[in-house]
């Protein structure tokens, strides 16, 4: 008799325990993780469309992405207030420095327009150069039919109605690719007013987001600005064909976007090397369009760095940012962004098997 109760209380301990293991296993797969980001609103239709796909991958897990530029993601991956920053210009030294160890990772490619509102011309196909282009947003071709223009378009009476000007009014990657350009390509430009995230506009109207500068082109006669071309596409805002470094005029796709980013592919550094000079505009090639660009995916190589982040959140984070350069690229082109080439994957994925947790990689 003695013996019985002895094996029944051995054989409840040991049901006791298998429940609250399998108590324990439940609960890990219901677990919910949320992962927070913010920054360049370049990549934000894809970054959307990641969200709601990942979680039918991993429903435990939530993406929260704050859509508010690249600048105010820099500045919140810096203070380190988020799980990871995204951003369209790479990191300045300064920038660098106060967020040490950080690693970037191309996310995708992009290119950004000149989309307009010309009421009497109605369609895409306005042909502009870039010295053209940085006169206007410098201020000193005001009117749509100066003969600039209009030389590069004989096909097309223009208005002489004043030239608006619409650029960012926030911190703003998107800007930084344009003024980029316009630096490569007049001289006036870079002596002027040089590249960065944010300018002193000589002329022209702000709105926030790239979102807020396609609704301000749309609803303005005779504006120009600039926009990310998934953002023109999806409010069927007419754009220019730019002169490329061949100087043949380009229409922004995929396929002239691609075109531009092949000859820099070998030349990129680690992911934990220097960025800041790295840069896709103004490529060589007949068929490059000349305003291409990544945008990045900011993390600390270091991932404790972040206070946020314990071991099985940083796991959950590379897990998503390994889907989303692989599994992730296959919805790029539906939104009108150039899928990764495989160098810059096998890249991406070398940057993130050198993370680590408290100096431990991450598995």
């Amino acid at each position: 008799m003695q013996i019985s109760k002895i094996l029944i209380g051995i054989s409840a301990a040991i049901l006791l325990s298998m429940s609250t293991i399998l108590s324990g296993v439940v609960y890990a797969q219901n677990a919910t993780s949320t992962i927070n980001g913010a920054g360049a609103t370049f990549p934000f239709p894809l970054i959307d469309t990641w969200r709601v796909d990942y979680q039918k991958v991993q429903p435990g897990v939530n993406i929260n992405y704050q859509s508010i530029g690249s600048g105010g993601g820099v500045k919140q991956f810096t203070e380190k207030t988020v799980d990871f920053g995204a951003t369209d210009a790479p990191l300045t030294q300064n920038e660098s420095q106060k967020a040490s160890g950080a690693v970037h990772i191309p996310e995708t490619i992009g290119s950004v327009v000149a989309a307009y509102n010309i009421p009497s011309v109605p369609a895409k196909g306005l042909k502009l150069s870039g010295e053209v282009l940085a006169e206007i947003f410098l201020g000193t071709v005001t009117k749509w039919n100066d003969p600039k223009i209009q030389s590069l378009n004989t096909d097309k009476t223009l208005p002489g109605d004043d030239i608006v000007v619409v650029h960012r009014s926030d911190g703003s990657g998107t800007t930084f690719v344009w003024t980029d350009y316009l630096s490569n390509v007049s001289t006036a430009w870079k002596d002027q007013l040089g590249k960065g995230k944010s300018v002193e506009w000589p002329v022209g109207i702000g709105a926030p987001g790239n979102e807020g500068v396609a609704n301000a082109i749309k609803g303005t006669p005779n504006t120009i600005g600039y926009i990310e071309l998934s953002y023109a596409l999806t409010t069927n805002t007419p754009f220019a064909f730019i002169q490329n470094k061949e100087g043949n005029f380009v229409e922004p796709s995929l396929a002239s976007t691609n075109a531009a980013v092949q000859s820099y592919v070998a030349s990129l550094p680690k992911g934990d090397g220097v960025w800041t000079d790295v840069t896709l505009v103004n490529a060589a090639g007949a068929d490059s369009y000349p305003i291409a660009s990544f945008s990045y995916i900011l993390l600390y190589k270091e991932l404790s760095t972040d206070p946020n982040l314990d071991q099985g959140k940083a796991k959950a984070l590379v897990d998503f940012i390994s889907w989303a350069i692989t599994d992730g690229q296959k919805t790029a082109e539906s939104l009108d962004y150039v899928p990764l080439p495989d160098g810059v994957v096998k890249l991406n994925q070398d940057t993130l098997k050198s993370l680590t947790f408290n100096g431990q990689p991450i598995s």
